[in-house]
């Protein structure tokens, strides 16, 4: 029996969403999905709603739910990752408010910027944690990665463990439906070739029935008809010549021209929506009452009563973010394809039927003018024998010039989580674009050492303060 553990089972929409994907392949639909976290509570729901999908699709697998980590790998040939160590409170409350303090404002900060430093410093160590034990309990296991920062977790576990990881993130799909739309054309009959860094890559085609769609949204850009909530790729468009794979609330924070706190004018002119991250969670807070009813319980709750309520909470939230949880609270009796790629590569690694996707790996000279062992988002051939990196060569000049921007701070963080260097930590962030268009180096400085402080529990070793 093919098992498939959840590390972070316990995050319920997410686990839903990949256990229907999973339960719906024929060839998987008897599988052992094994689910795992450290919320108990969190951890039954999860296993309940298993259950719930399992008979909606009249499928028999194996499903069990266990606090033992050891247990969960113990055996697994998949494994599923989707932790956020330290969560939101107290961890991302922390990333978001001591840098606010020195007037450093973000919108998410999972993936760059200070807050994705953080991140990655408290979650990289506990990655190579799960990752000793698969070296012992499952060293065959293709571990698939959904946990944030995608880039640096991914360099910093291919360069320490032997096991085999891909970085999933489903960035590019999303966006190429927007494109779809923007351009007005189905979504189903785009065709493209995007590649680059996890949060920025590019696509380089972008095509309907062999017509070059890129006209279409250079038009847009020309006759001002941007939508409100993504100024900022377009903005990038017209100045680099290709649209970038994630939404414009991200791209604001991994470059330095359009965040910026101290000129406002900008912080309006590209509709950035400051922490919005912080914002979403506390709605998901609001909401998860009705979402736990809604799951224990399918039809008992109101999606429209929700709505009302989180309107009432978070008053300038965007619309997408209360669309989103209405349309996850509206959907929780469904079962239907998320578009998340985790099913389809285990499908194609279990069957041996081709497949193509996008996954975040190893340069190993994918991509030229990079560095080998960064972490790129390319695309990858998936069959009976794992999954297989694309060639892709060189991109044009401009891009690859902005991804190094970023590859810099990726580099320097993974070797501090690593090596346990703060002089890395400080240099990370002092070469951050957003940061260092925002902050002095003596700020920077000064930032960084009372968010290690205020993480402290949660580091390496060296990174921890020097007890006086």
């Amino acid at each position: 029996m093919t098992k498939i553990t959840f590390i972070g089972g316990g995050s319920t929409v997410f686990a839903k969403a990949l256990m229907g994907d999973l339960l719906s392949k024929p060839h998987l639909a008897h599988a052992e999905l094994c689910l795992f976290d450290i919320d108990p509570e969190r951890l039954r729901l999860s296993e309940a709603v298993g259950h719930r999908l399992a008979d909606a699709l009249g499928v028999t697998p194996r499903i069990t739910a266990t606090t033992d980590r050891e247990r969960a790998l113990d055996g697994a040939d998949y494994a599923l990752n989707m932790i956020q160590v330290g969560g939101y409170r107290p961890s991302t409350v922390i990333d978001f408010e001591i840098p606010a303090r020195y007037g450093l404002r973000q919108t998410i900060g999972d993936t760059l910027g200070i807050g994705g430093i953080m991140r990655a410093l408290r979650t990289i160590p506990v990655l190579l944690d799960i990752q000793r034990d698969m070296e012992r309990l499952c060293p065959d296991v293709l571990h698939l990665n959904y946990a944030n920062p995608m880039a640096m977790n991914c360099w910093a576990l291919r360069r320490a463990s032997p096991i085999r990881t891909i970085g999933l993130c489903h960035s590019v799909p999303h966006t190429a439906d927007k494109l779809a739309h923007d351009a007005g054309v189905p979504a189903d009959e785009l065709r493209y070739l995007v590649a680059g860094i996890n949060h920025m890559a590019f696509f380089l085609r972008l095509e309907h029935e062999g017509a070059d769609l890129y006209p279409r949204l250079r038009a847009r850009l020309e006759e001002g008809r941007v939508p409100d909530d993504d100024r900022v790729r377009y903005d990038l468009l017209g100045r680099f010549g290709y649209f970038v794979t994630e939404s414009s609330e991200h791209l604001a924070e991994y470059v330095p021209w359009y965040l910026h706190v101290r000129r406002p004018d900008l912080v309006e002119k590209y509709g950035i929506p400051l922490d919005e991250y912080p914002r979403r969670c506390r709605l998901y807070e609001a909401a998860w009452g009705y979402i736990e009813a809604e799951l224990r319980e399918p039809g008992s709750q109101d999606p429209e009563a929700l709505r009302q309520r989180l309107w009432a909470q978070e008053p300038d939230a965007m619309p997408s973010q209360i669309d989103a949880i209405t349309g996850d609270l509206a959907a929780m009796d469904e079962v239907r394809p998320s578009g998340e790629y985790a099913s389809d590569i285990i499908d194609s690694v279990h069957t041996g039927e081709p497949r193509r996707i996008y996954a975040n790996v190893p340069n190993h000279g994918s991509i030229q003018g990079l560095p080998d062992d960064c972490c790129v988002e390319i695309p990858c051939l998936v069959d009976g024998t794992g999954v297989h990196p694309t060639r892709v060569g060189a991109l044009p000049p401009q891009l690859t010039a902005l991804m190094r921007t970023n590859v810099n701070v990726q580099e320097l963080t993974v070797e501090a989580a690593l090596s346990g260097r703060r002089d890395h930590v400080h240099q990370a962030a002092l070469l951050d674009p957003h940061t260092a268009a925002e902050l002095g180096p003596d700020e920077i400085e000064a930032m960084v050492d009372e968010l290690l402080e205020a993480h402290a529990d949660r580091l390496p070793e060296g990174l921890r303060p020097v007890e006086r």
